[in-house]
């Protein structure tokens, strides 16, 4: 479901994606050591989608 979403994207689009992910993970991992997230698994979802980014970025270039 995640590739789909990031294959249609064009460079730009998924630089912006890049960094709202990258925010995203800074929030939880506030929350994570506050003891404010219930559901640890976001934490490792959030990470590999930060990949897959990556990934299509790479090989955009």
């Amino acid at each position: 479901m995640a590739e789909k979403k990031t294959e249609s994207l064009k460079k730009e689009e998924l630089q912006g994606e890049l960094m709202n992910l990258k925010k995203t993970q800074m929030n939880q991992r506030f929350q994570h050591a506050a003891g404010n997230l219930p559901k640890t698994h976001v934490l490792r979802k959030t990470r590999r989608e930060i990949a897959r980014v990556k990934t299509k970025l790479n090989a955009a270039q």
